[in-house]
């Protein structure tokens, strides 16, 4: 992703309106409020969200599990795989979107097509298709600059500017990311003006 065509990333605040519109819908309210949790709460790309699968996501007995498994084949190349916690916001939207499904197997894909163009084998969405459905969602609502990529890239930042109050590093960030380093990692993060004023006060 070049420097200068980041997608913006999303305040709490646009977080909100963006579950509120998407509650409020009726078809298809269970899996695109997944959808965008998905990549807000977890950081997943466009493929990922497409690949994943509900064997990746419950656990022995079929429960909705407490991290995400993601298999390498679901991301990008042999060191795409990661395992993600489950954000409690997001686990529940998984369960509301498993209660929703009829028929899911460990195999079913999470995210679920209309038959037809926008659909792979099995029943996914495929990967363009979502990030349209990103493109189009943010549009509908005004926000400029946002994509696909924004929820990720919003994971990414959140998690870089708190990773210290839990005792973490930027390399925890780099795992939850899937990046194969940490340079890549340092690109999707947002600078904090509001920190940057505070820090020089301590120095």
């Amino acid at each position: 992703m070049a420097l200068g065509r980041r997608a913006k990333m999303l305040t709490e605040r646009q977080e909100a309106a963006v579950l509120g519109v998407l509650k409020a819908q009726g078809r298809y309210r269970e899996r695109n409020v997944a959808m965008f949790l998905l990549s807000v709460k977890a950081g997943l790309r466009a493929k990922e969200i497409s690949m994943l699968t509900w064997a990746m996501i419950t656990d022995a007995d079929g429960q909705i599990a407490e991290v995400i498994s993601l298999e390498n084949k679901a991301s990008k190349g042999k060191r795409g795989g990661r395992v993600v916690p489950l954000n409690r916001v997001l686990r529940e939207a998984l369960q509301a979107l498993r209660d929703s499904q009829e028929g899911a197997v460990s195999d079913s894909p999470v995210i679920r097509s209309e038959r037809g163009r926008n659909s792979e084998r099995g029943g996914r969405m495929a990967p363009g298709t979502i990030a349209d459905w990103f493109g189009d969602l943010y549009r509908g609502i005004g926000f400029d600059g946002c994509s696909s990529h924004s929820g990720r890239r919003t994971f990414i930042t959140r998690a870089a500017r708190r990773i210290s109050q839990v005792g973490g590093s930027l390399r925890d960030v780099q795992y939850l990311a899937g990046h194969a380093s940490l340079s890549t990692t340092q690109i999707y993060i947002d600078g904090d003006g509001e920190a940057q004023r505070k820090v020089v006060d301590l120095i």
